[in-house]
């Protein structure tokens, strides 16, 4: 049989030959390296025996690929550990996630972050015993006797009775240890040798909160041990930057037992939402958006519209008035479209691009909940732009060239972006999906900007742009997006009136910069660890007394300050000049402080210091106002 490498060389074989032989011959480096291979495209094990003409690739443990096939088979390794210990557990799924796994168990007692260091350990001990991974095939009526007479397990029972009959079910022993699973694994348990385990968490069976509450066991896994090292250093990193502990000492926001994922927003927290808002209202003026607001609750007729009861009503909070069925809107997009239509338009009118800063509500399970990254009350940044077909790409580029303003030359970050295509459930036809996604790719070409495909990705309504920043400490996150969409305009029977004088049907788009304006807010708390901007900081400038004397001359510069715009506070309590400097600095991580002592009111002065630095220095009075003002000015020029 003849075999075609990735480079494009053929060389033939005898048939019955495994993956592991093939990649010896050529390299001892490569048996070593290779976790798994492709075969024609589809994943297999190494131990996968070839007996015709293929193409083949080996999946490298270093790779995108390997690492996710390491982290699966870690989850194995976790629920072996986690049997030989704990032997009346019940074992149900454990999936690979980024930098990691998890794994669900119904055990007889709950585990306890003691235990889960115990749990590690038998994971190195069957790690070193190197215990060979085997696949192996039953009937799908054989396996559901299995788990119900053999392990006495009724989830996976649940699990393979989901599986069509006639079909074959997947097994992957190691050991004494047999679990459900598709692959491919790891060869044997030797190869898992960077891991660590994170958290003990509950969860429902399947998500859903009318079933039993399992234990959801996390854990961090790597390829090799630099890599788990580099990332246990950022999560160290990024514990210190916490949005959650930061908001409460800079006094930004809270969260009450009384409202759990509905965010308080203190006064300093409203000045920071306040300077993004401002100046994406500003933003989006200049690029020719005109601003909406659109209603928090809308009856449910109109949801039925827009098939957010059917798909979407288990997220919705809803009322009764007047004997009648309302939902909190989840989402904007519906009372956009009627804004839309509650007027006549030409093809003249369009594009017509209207924002909205709405409020939506989001019932989220109370164990997803983190700080202002995952809420159950959140303000999207919403525009929906209604254009005719040929307008599609140049309202792209627009879309995109503001996205980057905002993310690049604005905040800094570095960011990605991602193109998902067309899903195997769709609506509209094969035309207009062709249009659509030509349109984003090209709108993205001609912007020389490099982006990656997600084929199968996109919504079923159309496909989508989804923008992923990158932070200070390299992690990443999705935040913006652009979504083409055939389903609103055709189920609200959205159209205007064309050259022809005929209606048509205006395509939609979706786009969002911020996302959630809660969300970003924490992105950035911990992007700049609090240490935030002059132009975005809650108080820019903290003028500091060294004694009573001072504070008239300290009054009159807060006093023009203020005059002038920028947020500054007065401490001109009796504590020493050190102490206040030290809380300035490192509670409350102010950009600019001014030391107001004798030699800086008799020299008309102020001696300035800069967060993070001891450096300070003189300036006259006047000097200082220009120099401030400069300092504070919102610069697109990163």
């Amino acid at each position: 049989m003849l075999i075609k490498f990735l480079d494009g060389q053929t060389k033939e074989y005898e048939n019955g030959i495994n993956m592991f032989e093939i990649a010896k011959g050529i390299s001892n480096s490569l048996a070593k390296k290779s976790i798994a291979a492709k075969v024609n495209g589809q994943f297999v094990d190494m131990a996968y025996i070839l007996d015709k003409d293929a193409e083949v690739e080996f999946i490298d443990i270093d790779s995108e690929d390997g690492e996710e096939i390491v982290r699966h088979s870690t989850a194995h390794l976790m629920a072996q550990a986690v049997l030989r210990l704990f032997p009346e557990t019940k074992i149900t799924i454990g999936p690979a996630i980024e930098n990691g796994f998890y794994y669900d168990f119904d055990p007889v007692e709950q585990f306890t972050e003691e235990d889960l260091k115990k749990i590690e350990d038998e994971m190195k001990n069957i790690v070193k015993e190197n215990i060979k991974v085997e696949k192996f095939t039953l009937s799908r009526e054989d396996a559901i006797k299995y788990y119900k007479e053999t392990e006495n397990n009724k989830y996976k029972v649940e699990l393979v009775e989901a599986i069509p009959e006639g079909e074959t079910v997947s097994f992957y022993r190691q050991g004494n240890f047999v679990d459900l699973c598709r692959g491919p694994h790891a060869p044997s348990t030797g190869y898992l040798k960077a891991f660590k385990l994170r958290t003990v968490a509950g969860a429902y069976w399947r998500g859903n909160s009318k079933n039993k509450m399992l234990q959801r066991v996390y854990g961090y896994a790597f390829s090799n041990d630099t890599r788990l090292k580099n990332h246990l250093k950022l999560m160290e990193e990024a514990e210190k930057r916490d949005h959650r502990k930061l908001g409460k000492e800079l006094e930004l926001f809270f969260i009450s037992e009384y409202g759990p994922g509905f965010p308080f927003f203190l006064p300093k927290g409203m000045v920071f939402r306040n300077v993004l808002i401002d100046l994406w209202r500003k933003e989006h003026e200049k690029a020719g958006y005109a601003q909406l607001e659109t209603p928090i609750m809308l009856n449910k007729e109109l949801w039925e519209t827009s098939g957010h009861w059917f798909n979407y009503r288990e997220n919705m909070y809803t009322s009764e008035i007047d004997e009648l069925e309302f939902a909190i809107k989840p989402m904007n997009c519906p009372g956009g479209v009627l804004a839309f239509k509650h007027q006549l338009h030409s093809y003249k009118d369009l594009p017509a691009r209207l924002a909205e800063l709405g409020k939506v509500h989001r019932h989220e399970f109370s164990g997803a909940l983190h700080g202002l990254m995952r809420v159950r009350s959140f303000t999207q940044d919403d525009s929906h732009i209604f254009m005719t077909p040929d307008q599609v790409q140049s309202e792209i580029i627009g879309v995109v060239n503001l996205i980057d303003k905002f993310y690049s030359k604005l905040f800094g970050f570095e960011y990605s972006i991602e193109l998902s295509t067309k899903p195997e459930k769709a609506i509209g036809s094969q035309e207009i999906w062709d249009m659509a996604e030509d349109a984003l790719a090209g709108a993205l070409d001609k912007l020389g900007r490099e982006y990656k495909i997600n084929p199968g990705d996109g919504a079923f309504y159309g496909p989508k742009l989804d923008f992923k920043i990158k932070d200070a400490i390299g992690r990443t996150w999705q935040c913006g997006t652009i979504q083409l969409d055939f389903n609103l305009p055709e189920r609200f029977d959205v159209t205007y009136i064309g050259e022809d004088g005929e209606k048509h049907r205006p395509v939609m788009l979706h786009r969002v910069i911020y996302g959630s304006i809660e969300r970003f807010i924490g992105i950035l708390i911990e992007h700049y660890a609090g240490a935030f901007p002059m132009w975005l900081a809650p108080v820019q400038v903290k003028v500091l007394t060294i004694n009573d004397e001072c504070v008239p001359y300290a009054k009159e510069i807060m006093e023009k300050l203020q005059e002038l715009g920028i947020r500054a506070e007065l401490d001109d309590r009796i504590e020493t000049i050190g102490y206040k400097i030290r809380e300035a600095n490192g509670r409350y991580k102010i950009p600019m402080q001014l030391v107001i002592g004798k030699a800086e009111v008799e020299n008309r002065e102020v001696n300035i210091r800069r967060f993070g630095s001891k450096d300070q220095f003189s300036q006259p009075l006047n000097d200082f106002y220009n120099y401030v003002l400069d300092e504070a000015a919102i610069k697109f020029d990163k």
